[in-house]
């Protein structure tokens, strides 16, 4: 017979990191997790050096992410969940890339001895980039491969100019290369058995995912070949100057980042009547929404719902192309295209870049050198030390899970810099370092703190444009132009500096209530204890972000709980001011993430 009684909430155990660092959703959400409150707050105090520093330990390219990062850390916000919009984050971060000093010589001394370890990095994407930094200030020898003549990956191959000028790129690029990295560039790596023969301690691969899916079977996509390129194929042409104009109408097949990239640059390599065709519904494109925006901005049209049916020829040339209309079923969470029986739509063009996905591609590495790889062409590997089943080699970015973004790239490059370390020291690999954290009381004196605890009212800011009729003429020309001083002072005001964290002491309690009565959110509430699902709807605000915990306190003397509403707390310290025992205490939580060396 089974039990009907159901268990009550259980005390939050705050001893334990992973409880506050969820707390901090936007560090939380960054895949290499940036300690983001703790950088806006050094840019509200206008110290853009120690902000880049924070932000070059964890994220390693603030200039270029400050520009393209895909922002997983802004839906995270909490600052959306009371008011319309997050903190400019991303755009906060090139604040601290824009007017940052003598950032070089803050970096860490390479070590003139080294330590006999020789490593090749095959790919100089941000992933290999990534490792390169953090072994070169450890005394390893650093051999990098890259078949372009300068390193960058596709950040350079495929991120046009007017999204992320060169001179940015170039020049968080070489903060690494300086370190002592060994290039190899202008070199296509044709067998991972030459390099294993090498006799490297320990090879890491970051070659990305370089090959664009295409449509062969398409009706008419042979015979109008000349007129039809693969996107990313397409944008590396134009960023290496062999692309020199597009058609005056292009078609561009897909709803993705890459996408919109091609669109935006057609239009400004002579396309007069650009547009975006998508098979699935508008809400469902890939392509993050600010990209859309600029795109629909820049006045390119987006057709949802449209199947390519064939490339229609004449003469032998291309003169456009049918779809056929579709509408999206969902069922189980899954998603139908069905036909809505119209007639098929004709659509005029002399151009196609067929942007629809990426894949990865491996022809170098031999089926018998050891590396297996699984049904879908990636390589077999652990998820957490990025090993392949060759234990030497190593392998992280678009190449070890298929496409992701910059960010994601950047968190495999520490995570197989810590792995590639422990290998060569001969060490567990799943034996990793654990996180630098720290707790930090922020209280100085009575009504005096170490950080503005004052919440803005202030409204997110808007991000100048170059004119875009303009900005159009010129794809060098950068769009964005970032915020200037005092629109980034006043952004970064705007954080709820979540990482100060209140913690409840409930033997110091007595249940005066002041803090309920204070609290700006009504987060806070002493209620009877019971099960959570009861114990959310019964707070003074009901809980129902379940994805976010409650702060829930040991038993008072009168047998409640304190339970606090991590959801919607401001973060503002109302709370521990008002509370006449100190009871309430904000502590400054700082959670570095381990980094290769780290013991």
């Amino acid at each position: 017979m089974y039990s009907t009684v159901r268990k009550i909430l259980q005390p939050t155990n705050i001893d334990n990191y992973t409880y506050f660092l969820k707390v901090i959703d936007c560090q939380y959400a960054c895949p290499a997790h940036t300690p983001v409150p703790e950088y806006i707050r050094l840019i509200a105090n206008r110290e853009y050096d120690r902000a880049y520093m924070v932000n070059w330990v964890s994220n390693v390219f603030p200039g270029v992410l400050g520009r393209i990062c895909d922002r997983p850390c802004e839906p995270a916000c909490r600052r959306s969940r009371t008011e319309d919009e997050p903190v400019a984050i991303c755009r906060l971060k090139r604040v601290a890339a824009d007017f940052r000093g003598d950032i070089p010589a803050l970096f860490p001394e390479v070590p003139k001895k080294k330590n006999d370890k020789r490593i090749a990095l095959i790919g100089g994407g941000p992933a290999s980039l990534t490792v390169a930094r953090d072994l070169a200030v450890l005394g390893y020898e650093l051999d990098l491969y890259d078949n372009q003549s300068r390193a960058g990956g596709f950040m350079r191959s495929q991120v046009p100019s007017f999204r992320l000028p060169e001179e940015v790129l170039d020049t968080e690029v070489n903060y690494i290369l300086n370190l002592g990295i060994h290039t190899r560039f202008d070199q296509y790596v044709n067998s991972l058995k030459e390099i294993l023969d090498i006799g490297y301690d320990a090879v890491f691969i970051g070659t990305g995912a370089p090959r664009g899916r295409d449509l062969p079977n398409l009706p008419g996509r042979k015979e109008a070949d000349a007129a039809i390129t693969v996107g990313i194929e397409w944008l590396a042409g134009v960023v290496f100057g062999h692309v020199k104009k597009t058609g005056k109408k292009v078609i561009v097949l897909g709803g993705g980042n890459t996408a919109m990239d091609c669109c935006r640059t057609a239009r400004r390599m002579g396309g007069e009547d650009v547009r975006v065709v998508v098979r699935s519904p508008r809400a469902d494109m890939k392509a993050s929404e600010w990209e859309i925006e600029d795109a629909i901005g820049e006045d390119i049209p987006i057709f949802d719902n449209h199947v390519p049916l064939e490339c229609v020829v004449e003469d032998g040339k291309l003169v456009g192309m049918r779809f056929e209309k579709v509408q999206a079923h969902y069922e189980n969470g899954k998603r139908q295209l069905i036909p809505t029986g119209e007639e098929p739509v004709f659509m005029e063009c002399d151009e196609v870049l067929i942007a629809i996905g990426q894949q990865n591609a491996f022809p170098w590495i031999e089926k018998d050198c050891g590396v297996e790889f699984t049904g879908r062409g990636l390589p077999v590997l652990d998820e957490l030390t990025l090993q392949t089943t060759l234990n030497h080699v190593f392998v992280g970015g678009d190449a070890a899970f298929g496409p992701a973004n910059v960010i994601t790239a950047v968190a495999h490059g520490h995570q197989a810099a810590i792995s590639i370390d422990l290998y060569c020291r001969g060490k567990d690999l799943r034996n990793r370092p654990e996180p630098k954290v720290t707790l930090a009381d922020q209280q100085l004196d009575f009504h005096d703190w170490m950080y503005d605890s004052q919440v803005s009212d202030d409204k997110r800011q808007l991000v100048p444009h170059a004119p875009k009729a303009k900005s159009l003429k010129d794809r060098l020309l950068e769009v964005e132009l970032g915020f200037d001083i005092k629109t980034g002072t006043t952004e970064a005001e705007r954080c709820f500096n979540c990482d100060v964290q209140t913690v409840f002491a409930p033997s110091l309690c007595i249940e005066c209530d002041a803090c309920v009565d204070i609290c700006p959110t009504s987060c806070i509430s002493f209620i009877e204890n019971g099960p959570e699902d009861e114990v959310r709807e019964r707070l003074s605000i009901p809980a129902r972000n379940l994805g976010q915990a409650l702060y829930v306190s040991e038993a008072l003397p009168t047998g409640k709980i304190m339970v606090k509403d991590e959801n919607v707390c401001l973060h503002c310290g109302f709370c521990a001011e008002r509370c006449p025992t100190a009871a309430w205490q904000m502590l400054k939580f700082t959670c570095t993430s381990a980094v290769a060396g780290d013991r």
